[in-house]
């Protein structure tokens, strides 16, 4: 087997990963992996609004908008107005958000960056110039990217 064909099959086992993972997710939590980590991160965050939310998971806040409408139709969070500024709102998950988020498996990057973390600096390095060098012979240096590990698009879509 050639050396580029061995280098195909590596990207597409790192895309099958991904993908298994997010259908686990979906079938044993009914989120996506954007919901997840937005949860996550109200749940971690005190008074957190979604200006700060979409800062934390790098997603614009027109989509971080559109994720939090819909985990708030599903009673997962709260959206609680300011008493300083009726403008503004706080987010909290309700009860049921903190029961799914308990139960919910571990994102798939969580895996990765703690393995990644282990490694020397030297090696993160040149796995991070490798990478990096990938998304530029795919021609994927100008696609938007938040840090996540997610099968599909993270606009705004009937599935986030």
């Amino acid at each position: 087997m050639s050396v580029e064909q061995e280098l195909l099959i590596a990207l597409r086992r790192i895309i099958r990963a991904i993908d298994l993972h997010s259908k686990k997710l979906n079938r044993e939590a009914g989120l996506t992996g954007p919901q997840l980590v937005i949860l996550q991160t109200i749940d971690r965050l005190p008074e957190v609004t979604p200006k700060r939310v979409a800062a934390e998971v790098n997603l614009s806040q027109g989509t971080v908008t559109v994720i939090l409408d819909r985990l708030e139709a599903r009673g997962l969070i709260q959206r609680i107005r300011s008493e300083r500024d009726r403008r503004s709102y706080q987010l909290t998950l309700s009860e049921q958000g903190r029961q799914l988020l308990s139960k919910a498996p571990a994102p798939l990057q969580d895996n990765f960056i703690a393995r990644f973390s282990q490694l020397e600096q030297w090696e993160q390095n040149q796995i991070l110039s490798s990478v990096q060098r990938l998304a530029v012979m795919m021609n994927a240096v100008d696609i938007d990217a938040a840090p996540m590990l997610e099968i599909g698009t993270l606009q705004a879509t009937p599935s986030d």
